[in-house]
């Protein structure tokens, strides 16, 4: 099946880490879907990407953060797309510093588990099933090594939930051993943002779209933990399609 023919859906591609991947994909051909609940960060998205590419993008209104907006968004992109081949989830990688846990609400650490984990848990739910018995297709979790250590005072929240989703993708692969598709997570040990903010300890997030995109492209492996603590990881990745 060539690039053209493959829709890969990307969960939290309106995003930072997300556009970069979206725009790695359409680069190599790929039709590319992005759901958001906010029409106004879809419009972003296509102002960064280039015209010609947005031909091949699908765009969706939507709400995966629940079951049923869930498979709400699942049915109409369907209906526009007509199948889903392959799956990328950036929802459990982002960033919250709000402070030290004495100064939280149980709301906020609602909030942040639904943004990191709990959103992770209903897309997969509604969209796995589309491609998990597909031998030609994939499902790609985005995490991070925020799950594994306090980054800095004031993100102790970040760590519940980054861990939240590393063991999340942990239990899929070990749950579910034989399925088809390629079943892999991507964990980038480093902050992700954009060329104009870069600093040390972190990457391009056009860099971390190569990287995906390779990943998705060349399904090489499966049932595997890429783990990219450098933007040489990020390099060995786009060219070789692993680690």
């Amino acid at each position: 099946m060539s690039a053209s023919d493959r829709v890969v859906l990307v969960l939290g591609g309106a995003g930072t880490v997300g556009s970069g991947i979206v725009k790695a994909l359409l680069e190599k051909g790929f039709q590319v879907a992005v759901i958001s609940r906010e029409g106004g960060r879809l419009e972003k998205l296509k102002q960064f990407l280039s015209g010609s590419a947005c031909d091949r993008l699908h765009t969706l209104v939507g709400n995966v953060g629940s079951e049923d907006g869930a498979e709400a968004a699942k049915g109409a992109l369907l209906k526009e797309v007509g199948e889903v081949t392959d799956v990328v989830s950036c929802l459990g990688f982002s960033w919250w510093q709000g402070g030290p846990p004495l100064a939280q609400s149980l709301a906020e650490l609602h909030r942040v588990l639904d943004t990191l984990l709990l959103s992770t848990f209903t897309a997969w739910k509604a969209f796995f099933p589309l491609v998990k018995d597909n031998p030609g297709g994939s499902y790609t979790f985005i995490t991070g090594g925020a799950g594994e250590r306090l980054l800095m005072p004031g993100t102790g929240f970040l760590t519940l939930g980054a861990a939240g989703a590393l063991a999340f993708s942990l239990m899929v692969r070990e749950e579910y051993p034989d399925v088809p598709c390629k079943l892999n997570e991507l964990k980038i040990n480093m902050g992700v943002t954009t060329p104009e903010r870069l600093a040390p300890g972190y990457v391009n997030h056009l860099d971390v779209g190569e990287a995906v995109a390779s990943l998705v492209e060349k399904r090489i492996v499966s049932h595997t933990v890429l783990s990219a603590s450098s933007p040489a990881d990020l390099k060995a990745l786009a060219l070789e399609g692993k680690i």
